[in-house]
């Protein structure tokens, strides 16, 4: 059986911004009232889509980096395909709890909360160059706490890539020392 037809609003051969922008939907009042939550999930499920954003990402880090550092959940999808395009290692931060062994730990504010991601503190060998993933860069909490717990752990940031940036909300600044790209930024809601 086979998933519903559908023929993308832009060809994979649009550049890769365009390509994103017409496979993101909005989510009203998700996950608390009052947000929009920017999906990507229809991105992920078209395969060429998926496939040319994988490509563009590993074209970039190509022979830069030494491992992949994934933020749960979207970014471990997003992380772990690149990580493998790449022939490199892949390293999941997770939300506090999840990780069997000995961690370091960084609580970090959203823009709905607060919350906790670990990462195990024998993760990354010491000086490695680490690329931190994830899928949308917002208030950049979660970013900026990833790149604590990397340097924490004994690497070094080599970048930071997120698919989706919003930008109105100037995560941006609190990675500041930092080199990011965002394969899409939105300037407004």
């Amino acid at each position: 059986m086979t998933g519903p037809s559908r023929s993308p609003a832009v060809p994979t051969t649009a550049p890769i911004a365009e390509v994103i922008a017409s496979r993101l939907r909005d989510i009203q009042d998700f996950p608390v009232p009052g947000v929009t939550f920017k999906d990507f999930t229809p991105l992920l499920s078209d395969g060429p889509a998926f496939r040319a954003v994988v490509q563009d990402i590993s074209g970039r880090y190509a022979g830069q980096v030494d491992v992949i550092a994934g933020i749960e959940a979207r970014g471990f999808i997003l992380a772990a395909a690149v990580a493998y395009a790449l022939g490199i290692g892949f390293v999941p931060v997770r939300k506090a709890g999840k990780l069997p062994g000995e961690t370091h730990s960084a609580e970090y504010q959203l823009e709905y909360g607060s919350a906790v991601i670990e990462v195990h503190m024998d993760a990354f060998i010491a000086g490695a160059r680490v690329l931190v993933m994830d899928d949308v860069l917002a208030t950049g909490g979660t970013a900026e706490a990833t790149c604590d717990l990397v340097e924490r752990a004994g690497a070094t940031v080599a970048a930071v890539e997120v698919v989706l940036e919003l930008g109105f909300l100037h995560g941006r600044d609190k990675l500041a020392v930092r080199a990011v790209h965002a394969m899409l930024s939105l300037q407004g809601p």
